[in-house]
């Protein structure tokens, strides 16, 4: 989930932004130290939307850089249990798919791709055995997160696609089409038999 997120701290300024405006400085600091990084707190920082507030910076005896608190907003993007997310295939493999969803991969087992039972064709895609469904690299989809960890660096998501209204963009708009006409036959199988029996009480 994307998050508009104000932050104050200290922020420390190198010396070789020295020359430019403060609010220039610190948004180009700001910049190096955030942005394209993940911490667990903020999750992935994807950009310093502005500088809002600047205080007189101060120096420490012995480093050479500036210290300015600030107050400033940051767009990030964090993952949270239970999120439905939409993303694209982006590799495949014997064991499952990888999902890019917005800056982060996920990773979907090959039991949680779909209700089948499902095996790595030879054209590289994962298919289902009775379903005859296929899911390869560049599908577009809709997973929820069943599993987060942020060990190490980047955190580890894990994804399924095992529940109603996920999946393949395909196989849901299929899915969606198949409800519909279900819904139409049953309505006109009511109508029938109410006709029916109106005619029958007469």
């Amino acid at each position: 989930m994307f998050y508009l997120l104000e932050v104050e701290e200290h922020v420390r300024v190198e010396p070789r932004h020295f020359g430019l405006p403060t609010k220039e400085a610190i948004e180009k600091q700001l910049n190096e130290t955030f942005v394209d990084k993940v911490e667990k707190e903020l999750g992935f920082v994807i950009a310093v939307v502005s500088v809002d507030e600047v205080d007189d910076g101060i120096i420490i005896p012995g480093d050479g850089a500036a210290y300015y608190k600030s107050r400033f907003k940051l767009l990030t993007w964090r993952p949270e249990l239970h999120e439905i997310v939409y993303g694209i295939v982006s590799e495949i493999t014997n064991f499952g798919a990888f999902m890019q969803i917005g800056p982060a991969q996920g990773m979907i087992h090959i039991s949680q791709t779909m209700e089948d039972y499902v095996s790595l064709s030879k054209t590289g895609t994962l298919s289902g055995k009775s379903s005859k469904k296929s899911l390869g690299k560049g599908d577009e989809c809709i997973a929820r997160i069943v599993a987060i960890s942020f060990k190490g660096g980047e955190p580890k998501i894990g994804l399924t696609m095992r529940q109603a209204g996920l999946g393949k963009i395909e196989w849901i708009k299929d899915d969606k089409k198949k409800k519909e006409s279900a819904e139409k036959a049953a309505a006109k199988k009511a109508a029938k038999a109410s006709e029916k029996k109106a005619k029958g009480g007469k």
